[in-house]
C-alpha cells in the first residue's frame, strides 16, 4: 500500500469521529449589559449580563473574560426558573471545542451548564451572568473625577455611577435615569455594527436619593426585550405574517392580550414558550369582554378584537419568554400602487424587522435600517428605535424583472 494511502487510512477514522463530535458554532441573541461602578479607589465594577443561548441542542454557553480584567464574585442564574446554574472557568481550547469559533489563545471563559438543552426552531436558554471586574485602565480617577472608558460590543448597555457622583460628560447619546437609591444611570442602544467607544466622566456631588417624580413615566429603552418581525406576503393580498417575542417577569401574570389595530383582521394565531418549546393556548375575544383580561384597555367597542395568549402564571423570581405568531390583513397599511409595493406602518417598539416577499427588490425605506438577506434570499430590514416615540416607516419595493 502506498505510504500516502496508508497514512490516510490511519488518520481518516479519527478525523471522522472528531467531526462527528464537533460542537456547532455558538450563537446568541438579546444581549444586555449593566455596569455598576463601585468605589473609584477599587477600580472595580459589577457586571450584570443577560444573554440568550440560541444554538439548538446546546447544553453549555461560554462567556469570555475580557483580557486585562480580573474577574471575581461570579454567579449564573437561569432566568426562566430563577435557579442558579453550575459554571467553571475554562481556557480557549475548551471554549473552541464547545463551539466558540475564533476563541483567542490565552482568553479565559465562563462555561455555563444550561438548565436544559436549547429548544429548536428559534428557542433559547436565557441566562444572567453576574461578575465583578477589576480594571484600572477602564475605570480610573483623574483628579476628583472618575472616568469609565470602555469599548462596548454589546448593542444594549447601561452604566450606573457610584453613589455621590453626578454625570459631567458622556461622548454618545444616552438616556439618563435616576435609580430608586439616587444613583445616576446612563443607558443606550448602539445602532452601529462596530463596538461603541464609550467614555463617561463623573464628578463628586450630593445627588438626592429621593425617587424621581417622573419615575413612573420613564422606562429604560435599552433593557426592553420585545422583538417583532413582519413577513410580507404578496401585496395584492394586503396580508403579512408576524412573530412577536415578549418576556413576562411580573408575578401572577398568565396572559398576553394583543389588541388588533383598527383596520386590520387577524387569523392563524399560535404561540409557544421559547424556553421550553411548549405550545401555548389562546383565544380570540371581542368587545368589552377584552377588559376581563386587560382591565386597563381603553376605547373598547363591539368591533374591537384581541387575541389572548395564555401561559402558566409567572412566579416570583421567574420569567417567561413567549413567541406569538399571527397573520394580519391590512389594506390601509400594506398595499400596491401600480407596480410598487407600499408598506406604511408606525413602530413603537425598539426592535422591528420587515421581510419583503420573495422576488421583490427594495426601492425606498423612509427610516434608516440595516438591510440583509434571509437564508431563502428575501430582503430583510431591521429598524432600531432608541427613542421613546414611534417611527413612521414607509417601505417600497418592485418585483424583480
Amino acid at each position: 500500500m502506498p505510504r500516502a494511502i496508508l497514512i490516510a487510512s490511519l488518520i481518516a477514522p479519527s478525523l471522522i469521529v472528531a467531526a462527528a463530535h464537533a460542537a456547532p458554532a455558538q450563537t446568541e441573541s438579546d444581549a444586555y449589559t449593566r455596569y455598576e461602578l463601585l468605589s473609584p479607589a477599587s477600580h472595580k465594577f459589577r457586571i450584570l449580563y443577560d444573554v440568550t443561548a440560541t444554538t439548538a441542542g446546546a447544553t453549555r454557553y461560554f462567556n469570555p473574560i475580557r483580557p486585562g480584567s480580573t474577574a471575581s464574585d461570579e454567579s449564573v442564574t437561569d432566568r426562566a426558573t430563577g435557579q442558579p446554574l453550575p459554571f467553571a472557568e475554562v481556557d480557549a481550547d475548551e471554549a473552541r471545542a464547545g463551539g466558540v469559533t475564533g476563541a483567542a489563545a490565552g482568553t479565559s471563559y465562563i462555561a455555563v451548564t444550561l438548565a436544559r438543552p436549547v429548544p429548536a426552531n428559534g428557542g433559547g436558554a436565557r441566562i444572567r451572568i453576574i461578575k465583578t471586574y477589576e480594571d484600572a485602565k477602564t475605570y480610573r480617577s483623574e483628579g476628583d473625577a472618575i472616568i469609565f472608558d470602555r469599548s462596548l460590543g454589546i448593542r444594549r448597555n447601561a452604566v450606573v455611577l457610584p453613589a455621590g457622583y453626578r454625570l459631567a460628560a458622556v461622548n454618545v447619546p444616552v438616556q439618563v435615569l435616576q435609580q430608586a437609591d439616587g444613583r445616576i444611570a446612563v443607558s443606550f442602544l448602539n445602532t452601529s455594527p462596530a463596538p461603541m467607544p464609550l467614555v463617561i466622566r463623573a464628578v463628586p456631588a450630593a445627588v438626592p436619593a429621593a425617587p424621581s417624580s417622573q419615575a413612573k413615566l420613564l422606562a429604560e429603552r435599552a433593557s426592553q426585550t420585545r422583538n417583532i418581525v413582519y413577513y410580507l406576503r404578496d401585496p395584492d393580498s394586503h396580508t403579512f405574517d408576524l412573530t412577536h417575542d415578549y418576556t413576562e417577569e411580573r408575578p401572577g401574570i398568565a396572559d398576553y392580550v394583543n389588541i388588533v389595530r383598527t383596520g386590520s383582521t387577524v387569523s392563524n394565531p399560535s404561540a409557544r414558550d421559547l424556553d421550553t418549546g411548549a405550545a401555548l393556548s389562546f383565544e380570540t375575544v371581542t368587545g368589552p369582554a377584552i377588559a376581563r383580561f386587560d382591565p386597563g384597555a381603553r376605547d373598547l367597542t363591539a368591533d374591537t378584537t384581541a387575541v389572548v395568549f395564555h401561559f402558566p402564571a409567572v412566579t416570583t423570581g421567574t420569567s417567561r419568554r413567549i413567541r406569538m405568531a399571527e397573520t394580519y390583513t391590512d389594506p390601509a397599511r400594506y398595499t400596491r400602487t401600480g407596480d410598487e409595493l407600499v408598506w406604511h406602518r408606525a413602530f413603537g417598539r425598539p426592535a422591528n424587522a420587515v421581510v419583503l416577499p420573495p422576488g421583490w427588490i427594495l426601492t425606498n425605506a423612509s427610516v434608516p435600517a440595516t438591510v440583509s438577506e434571509t437564508d431563502d434570499g428575501r430582503t430583510r430590514l431591521d429598524f432600531t428605535n432608541p427613542r421613546t416615540d414611534e417611527i413612521d416607516v414607509v417601505i417600497t419595493a418592485r418585483r424583480a424583472k
